[in-house]
């Protein structure tokens, strides 16, 4: 399965796509990492995309369509991939038909705004090890302290109501129309996100048309 995993941040994509990736046995492709990797491996596309960075300059679509279709190609796509925070516009989305990559299905993770809002800001990590926690879901053992190393446990700064709220905006103003994009290819699979992480990923095999 050629798939596009998409949903506002927080909705759970990367837990999602770990799942699928092991019930499918396809690999999970992150463009931020494709970005870094074409770069560091110095390709025809790192070497243009590493000129925009340096300069401070966004990345153009075209470029970034030009790594997603490169990493594509690499014999670990043969089966079928998931795409992991990409398209993020629908003018990516064009882009990509362009560049002729096939895609079979687009999976909308969907979750309320005020379920995102209070699940990111519940978020918090050791500010020594890393370790990752959440005050409603995976409580430490002694408030604000870490398990592990007994660090101080802290909210990350992307992880403030106000600036999750900012997130969410754009995720609503640019990549939202994404959906109207794919629903007209008739290619758009709808999941909603629920509290429990069994739950969730039942509807997404559901929506996939998947045996759990």
């Amino acid at each position: 399965m050629k798939l596009i995993l998409m949903g506002p941040p927080g909705a759970g994509k990367g837990t999602q796509g770990e799942i699928l990736e092991k019930k499918l046995g396809i690999s999970t492709i992150s463009t931020g990492l494709m970005l870094r990797t074409a770069i560091k491996e110095q390709t025809e596309v790192g070497k243009i995309a590493e000129t925009y960075i340096n300069a401070g300059k966004l990345v153009p679509d075209d470029v970034i369509v030009a790594v997603v279709k490169e990493r594509l190609s690499q014999p670990d796509c043969e089966k079928g991939f998931i795409l992991d925070g990409f398209p993020r516009t629908t003018a990516q989305a064009e882009a990509l038909d362009t560049a002729g990559v096939e895609i079979d299905k687009v999976l909308l993770l969907e979750v309320d705004d005020e379920k995102i809002v209070e699940r990111l800001s519940s978020r918090r990590e050791c500010s020594k090890c890393g370790v990752p926690y959440n005050i409603i879901f995976k409580k430490p053992l002694k408030e604000g302290i870490c398990d592990s190393c007994g660090g101080e446990l802290i909210t990350r700064k992307d992880d403030v109501p106000e600036t999750i709220q900012n997130r969410l905006n754009v995720y609503h103003e640019q990549t939202e129309p994404i959906r109207k994009y794919y629903e007209a290819k008739g290619i758009l699979a709808v999941a909603k996100g629920e509290e429990e992480l069994a739950d969730t990923t039942a509807n997404v095999m559901k929506a996939l048309g998947i045996e759990a």
